[in-house]
């Protein structure tokens, strides 16, 4: 592990409790804890390393989220599994390329998508508002097995952040699921996106597993409690993180990028 102070390692761990936390409400936390690896660790330390250390940690906090939306949401676990199943594969193969992107390039496709998000969720202020309209259709779970599987997981591997919120945005419009109901799936989901990168990384040796130990102990506590804030606050509540958490990511690195 590269040599990384007490006051980074602890900011680190703080941001893995928050990222849990919204990763769990809504998605996203990626958007928080990988740009904190990257400016955490070390200069020169390859952004492979962030990318997978962030796998490691996310998939604690996103199995803990799982199990506890799995207990008490309405979730397909069959629809949700099959997704995932497509999701491993697409983020394996997003991981595989993922090795010779640079640090520049992640977070100017990092800024790219939060203003794609944040453009979405203006233009529909009443998406995932309503309640779900029952069990998925056939054509509906083969629609979301390609974008939020493959084509989503693909991305997951090889950039990763944003992608919570992502399968939460396609799993209501495809799925038409409320928004609660969607966050709980894309849990399961995200699991196994999680799982087919880290996989990959773990095998291009890109993971600081010391480092990704200790924060997986404060995103699985964020997580757990995000997943029971959400299902006790309900879709509005959890509508309201979604736009507070890409307008702030967005501001925050459009500073980064031109003000600073």
């Amino acid at each position: 592990m590269p040599d990384i102070s007490l006051t980074a390692v602890v900011l680190l761990c703080l941001a893995a409790l928050a990222a849990g936390w919204i990763d769990a409400v809504v998605g996203g936390g990626g958007l928080l804890l990988l740009p904190a690896l990257l400016l955490g660790l070390p200069a020169g330390t390859p952004a492979a390393h962030a990318l997978g250390t962030n796998k490691a940690v996310a998939i604690v906090g996103t199995t803990g989220a799982a199990v506890t939306y799995a207990r008490k949401a309405p979730v397909d676990v069959g629809t949700a599994v099959r997704i995932g199943l497509a999701a491993l594969a697409g983020s394996s193969g997003g991981a595989f390329f993922a090795a010779g992107m640079s640090t520049e390039v992640l977070k100017l496709v990092i800024m790219v998508v939060l203003l794609a998000v944040a453009a979405f969720v203006i233009l529909r202020p009443a998406f995932g508002t309503a309640p779900a309209t029952g069990p998925a259709t056939r054509r509906q779970t083969l629609a979301a097995i390609g974008l939020a599987g493959l084509g989503i997981g693909f991305y997951d591997g090889l950039i990763g952040p944003g992608t919570g919120t992502f399968l939460v945005l396609a799993l209501t419009a495809v799925l038409h699921l409320d928004l609660v109901t969607a966050s709980a799936t894309a849990k399961i989901v995200n699991c196994c996106t999680n799982a087919g990168a880290l996989a990959m990384f773990a095998w291009q040796g890109a993971v600081l597993w010391q480092l990704a130990a200790l924060m997986a102990v404060f995103n699985l506590a964020g997580g757990t409690l995000g997943a029971h804030t959400a299902l006790k606050r309900g879709s509005g509540f959890v509508r309201i993180v979604l736009l507070t958490v890409v307008f702030a990511l967005v501001a925050n690195l459009a500073w980064e990028q031109w003000g600073a």
